[in-house]
């Protein structure tokens, strides 16, 4: 038996970003490793806990038992509740400990992977205990693991991989996200058109149609005289829908045309990510 077809590309992406991972860090000195990211919160040596902890519940692997400190200000929520576990009991673990933990996990995925013949249909138990298919769990997990990637770079200052194989399964998942984003979340106007002009390593232009109902669908056709129009880079899309960045951090590189009050509502409402 081998790979579904379906899952294919999301187990090539992610190996395309687990080992440009694994690159990223092995060479870093201890100091390093707490350096700042994008990431409220995180070091470099907590995103790969971070990751890690993503591919053990990928594993089945059985979850630490272990309590969090009180005083930790970025975790407000139970979904970073649940996240923060993993990050927390490997915060004082050294850097020879982290890389040979992410080389050893980098192993056991690959093997499973190899060995995964179950259907892209089948349910699997997702964080804090939801039910996802395995074709969306293997999706959504490629794109958190290409995000972190682009933090890491961030943090260290090696960009690069913008436009690799979880690059374009970034683009997808973002991309899906838009119809809530345009209609519900920033109550377009009904029966209006709103286009994404996305230019550099991923390039794509798409509309969100607003029917009379309210409800938004994407489409790759252009609209004539769409509501709004946003043209921006694909990292500026990818760093303002993955919450690492503000839309007044970045507005020298956004432009905007049509309805203001649209287009900053869009902005304030762009973060998909939990």
């Amino acid at each position: 038996m081998s790979l579904h077809p379906t899952l294919q590309p999301y187990a090539d992406a992610w190996t395309h970003s687990i080992e440009a991972i694994s690159e990223l860090v092995q060479p870093l000195v201890e100091a390093e490793w707490n350096r700042r990211t994008p990431c409220p919160g995180w070091s470099v040596r907590d995103i790969v806990s971070h990751v890690m902890g993503l591919d053990s519940e990928m594993l089945g692997d059985p979850r630490p038992i272990h309590t969090l400190p009180r005083d930790l200000y970025h975790v407000t929520g139970d979904h970073q509740r649940y996240m923060e576990m993993q990050v927390d009991v490997r915060r004082h673990h050294t850097a020879p400990e982290m890389t040979s933990e992410l080389e050893y996990m980098i192993i056991r995925r690959n093997r499973q992977l190899r060995n995964e013949s179950r259907d892209p249909g089948t349910k699997v138990r997702g964080p804090l205990g939801t039910e996802l298919t395995l074709e969306e769990a293997m999706r959504r997990h490629a794109f958190d693991v290409w995000a972190h990637e682009q933090d890491l770079r961030t943090a260290l200052g090696r960009p690069g991989n913008l436009d690799s194989p979880g690059a374009h399964v970034a683009r997808d998942v973002l991309l899906g996200e838009l119809p809530a984003v345009v209609a519900e979340r920033s109550d377009a106007p009904r029966s209006s058109a709103v286009v994404f002009d996305v230019h550099g390593p991923v390039e794509f232009l798409r509309t969100i149609r607003v029917d009379i109902q309210g409800r938004g669908t994407l489409e790759s056709s252009p609209a004539l005289g769409p509501a709004a129009t946003l043209t921006l880079d694909w990292e500026t899309y990818v760093r303002l829908a993955c919450g690492r960045v503000t839309p007044e951090a970045v507005k020298d590189r956004i432009k905007t045309e049509g309805d203001q009050d649209l287009t900053a509502a869009i902005l304030r409402n762009f973060t998909v990510t939990p």
